[in-house]
């Protein structure tokens, strides 16, 4: 687990937590609101797995390098998530097409017989 150490002054859940998590071995104090702790703990975890994964993977590959590799694996994901065109052009213009049936369908249906 990523989870180090952390504290909190004051109880409320819109105040900041200062959490640390070790990513590769390393540690990171990070500030987050205390409803947000949960999600930066799975972050922290998701990201070292990543990390990890690429090390075991590359030839004595620095950790900056393999942090960016991680970055963009994460973001191609992301984006591949959120639909983006360029990582998906099939699934854009199969979107597309069931918008415009969409489209005939209410045309359709609201057309006076």
């Amino acid at each position: 687990m990523s989870l180090v150490t952390g504290n909190s002054s004051k109880s409320r859940k819109d105040e900041a937590l200062t959490v640390t998590v070790r990513v590769m071995g390393r540690e990171y104090s990070v500030a987050c609101p205390a409803d947000e702790h949960e999600a930066l703990v799975a972050s922290a975890d998701h990201l070292n797995e990543r990390m990890t994964a690429i090390r075991r993977r590359g030839k004595a590959l620095g950790t900056e390098r393999i942090a960016v590799m991680a970055a963009l694996n994460l973001a191609r994901d992301f984006l591949a998530l959120k639909g983006h065109e360029a990582l998906a052009p099939q699934q854009a213009a199969a979107i597309e097409k069931i918008k415009q049936l969409g489209l005939d369908i209410d045309s359709t249906l609201n057309a006076p017989e």
